[in-house]
């Protein structure tokens, strides 16, 4: 999972060495704390969030095949 999102993002961003995705285990879900490049805020996030909202869902959904509770929190 963790790896899916370095991939996505990497390939959003003009600085791809400094997205760093953190893993944060809780009782019943996973965070996944997205970490990128401040110029590169807007092209993860997207306009009105839109992105954002679609890269959130691709994880949901990669979960829930794999039987898991996952978030994803974009951090600046």
């Amino acid at each position: 999972m963790k790896e899916l999102l370095l991939y996505i993002a990497r390939n959003l961003v003009d600085h791809p060495d400094e997205v760093v995705v953190n893993e944060i285990e809780k009782s019943d879900e996973t965070v996944y704390e997205l970490h990128v490049a401040p110029g590169d805020m807007g092209k993860v996030i997207g306009r009105q969030g839109k992105i954002a909202r679609e890269i959130r869902v691709l994880m949901r959904s990669v979960a829930q095949r794999q039987g898991k509770h996952i978030s994803v929190d974009i951090v600046d």
